[in-house]
């Protein structure tokens, strides 16, 4: 998070005292970036929150930094935030520099923001985390650029808008199927189905083909997510967080009996 989104600091950087907190490079807080070093960024220390060493505090504290929470409940961003050195403002506040905000935002808000203010989602970046959205532009990019470059995902279809083709597919192959909401988490609504008559309707879902042999490890289903923050996307900037989480599973493949996850946290190479 840039420095720059304090209140005109590159007006006031000339001040004396100002000019003491920006001279600081070895500040924890404060990384020098673009050319010449000339561009502070604000970085934030997890450790902050046990130590509270006001010297985290400087930043935030000298150029009245502030954010507001909106219809969530982040405890774990309010506590960084305010370790270093970040004030809260209500929700219906319009001065402030960081928004943490549970919703997507409306462009006419968006339009609104000033250069000094940030906010944690993109304009729809829903397309990403929906799983109809991300389907269909799955299915985009495959009639753009080939099905190989983006064969990605199993057969799929988004009910009830496809039901018939996918009845047709079941006649081809009766399963099993794996049937998720669109706009859900944490395994929520998810269930195994070898019969259309076993899918509700009554809600926009995704079926998609069961891999039945999976990549295992020692035969335990798994994953792996890699966590990444996007800063931009024209042009496209990706930071990837230098640790992830491996997730096994309980049971061995093919026991019906429970599917709870046991995490490891893995070390990036």
């Amino acid at each position: 998070m840039p420095i720059v989104m304090a209140r005109d600091l590159e007006e006031t950087a000339s001040s004396s005292e100002d000019e003491e907190v920006i001279s600081q490079e070895d500040h924890p807080c404060i990384m020098w970036t673009g050319g010449c070093r000339r561009i502070p960024v604000l970085v934030f220390h997890a450790e902050a929150i046990l130590t509270k060493d006001n010297n985290m505090r400087v930043i935030g504290e000298r150029y009245h930094l502030s954010y507001k929470i909106v219809r969530t409940d982040s405890r774990l961003v309010r506590s960084i935030l305010t370790a270093h050195g970040f004030h809260e403002v209500h929700p219906s506040s319009t001065d402030y520099n960081l928004m943490w905000t549970g919703s997507h935002l409306k462009p006419f808000l968006l339009r609104t923001l000033s250069k000094a203010q940030k906010v944690n989602h993109f304009p729809r970046s829903y397309e990403l985390t929906r799983k109809d959205r991300l389907y269909k532009n799955i299915i985009r990019m495959q009639h753009t650029h080939g099905f190989k470059a983006f064969h990605i995902l199993p057969q799929t279809f988004l009910l009830p808008a496809e039901y018939a083709e996918f009845c047709n597919s079941y006649s081809k192959d009766r399963g099993p199927w794996i049937v998720k909401p669109v706009a859900s988490s944490r395994g929520r609504g998810v269930y195994l189905i070898n019969n259309p008559n076993q899918i509700s309707l009554e809600e926009n879902i995704l079926v998609s083909r069961y891999i039945n042999n999976p990549l295992l490890i020692d035969d335990f289903k798994f994953d792996v997510r890699l966590y990444v923050l996007v800063t931009s996307y024209d042009p496209l900037v990706i930071y990837l967080y230098e640790e992830g989480l491996a997730r096994k599973c309980n049971w061995k493949m093919g026991n019906t009996m429970d599917k709870r996850w046991l995490p490891i946290y893995v070390q990036m190479l």
